[in-house]
């Protein structure tokens, strides 16, 4: 069965802007935030709420889950596009952020992580290897920025 073409990107930080970041077990290196697609008949902050969990065991029922109303539209990575349907090499990308009290400890999916790490957001923006990821950790500098 192949994956459907629309997903989420979910920010986990604090409220100082501390941000998990994960690296993928499939690619050494590749450093990011919780991503996954939707899955039939589900919304995108259901796609949220499920990845989260499955990716790090944290209940976003227990904080502060935002949809950021925002999303992006990206090229498939090549060596990700065989996940889809012949012929499929766009994403659209729905962007939410969880903002915790503290940095918590989490329980990776081995499958999916092999490590974590938290670090302030302009680390992490620095190290993740999506375009998408980058912009949406700008986003959250800029909002916190404008909050103060």
């Amino acid at each position: 069965m192949f994956k459907t073409p629309i997903s989420v990107l979910v920010l986990i930080h604090t409220a100082d802007l501390q941000v998990l970041i994960m690296e993928r077990a499939d690619k050494k290196g590749f450093w990011q935030s919780v991503t996954g697609s939707l899955e039939a008949d589900e919304t995108p902050r259901q796609a949220a709420v499920r990845e989260v969990f499955e990716e790090t065991g944290l209940d976003t029922a227990q904080y502060d889950l935002q949809d950021w109303q925002a999303s992006n539209l990206y090229e498939i990575y090549p060596h990700w596009r065989h996940r889809y349907a012949p012929g499929v090499i766009k994403n659209t990308e729905h962007l939410f952020g969880l903002e915790l009290p503290e940095k918590l400890a989490v329980k990776l999916a081995s499958d999916e992580h092999v490590r974590y790490e938290w670090v302030d957001w302009r680390v992490a923006a620095a190290r993740v290897f999506s375009w998408t990821n980058v912009d949406a950790l700008k986003r959250l500098g800029e909002q916190h920025r404008l909050s103060l």
